[in-house]
């Protein structure tokens, strides 16, 4: 068994039975991608709108590729063809964006809310009083090619596994509040997309339904490919 499929298989063994992986593969190569598809593997994030476009059309069509990074409305064309889950919505005109070129496709996209839940302020995400508006305003009731799944968060990067539990635990609070007073006869109002390499344990514990690892499937990123 080669390396990237063994560190799937030691991964999949730690995750829950609900927990999906979502092999995150920016900035790898095909060859790596095939790699991990050859082992099973087929939901992958990417972080740049292009670099998706390009490798979605090298790569076998069952692939389910979900967009993890901080996503620029101009390069949202490139993706709503083919994108399955975009976890990364982090304002109210993003997802009007996201609806606008949905409805181009005829398609209805898969969309998490993210959360800015960590103390660095160089992470985006929505505030719960920012989601909370943009849900009560009238134009989000006439977006009818985005589907709301979910919420997304990242955790503070730092080994205090104290502070990131903390984190975890605001995220699942947030999906909770939202599910009881927005989504509570929605059934597809269900992912929280929270733990990458470094601490989905803990977030695993605290209520993931998606972990975003990279490195730890991979290896260390080439960021000059």
């Amino acid at each position: 068994m080669n390396s990237i499929a063994a560190n799937i298989a030691n991964i999949r063994e730690r995750l829950p039975e609900q927990v999906r992986l979502i092999a995150v593969s920016k900035f790898k190569p095909e060859e790596d991608i095939l790699q991990a598809y050859e082992a099973g593997q087929r939901l992958f994030g990417e972080n740049k709108a292009l670099e998706m476009r390009d490798k979605h059309e090298h790569l076998p069509k069952d692939i389910a590729w979900h967009f993890i990074g901080h996503l620029q409305t101009n390069k949202i064309k490139y993706i709503i063809p083919f994108v399955d889950c975009i976890h990364s919505i982090d304002s109210a005109h993003l997802l009007a964006e996201v609806n606008r070129q949905a409805a181009k496709q005829d398609r209805r996209v898969r969309c998490l809310l993210q959360f800015h839940i960590a103390t660095e302020e160089s992470k985006f995400g929505f505030s719960y009083e920012e989601a909370v508006r943009m849900l009560v305003s009238p134009e989000f009731s006439e977006w009818r090619h985005v589907e709301l799944c979910g919420v997304m968060g990242m955790a503070t990067n730092t080994e205090d596994s104290t502070l990131v539990r903390k984190e975890f635990r605001t995220l699942r609070t947030y999906f909770d509040r939202l599910k009881q007073d927005f989504f509570s006869g929605e059934e597809n109002f269900r992912e929280i997309s929270m733990g990458m390499t470094g601490d989905y344990p803990i977030a695993v514990e605290e209520g993931s339904t998606m972990v975003r690892i990279g490195s730890a499937i991979f290896g260390s990123r080439n960021y000059n490919l």
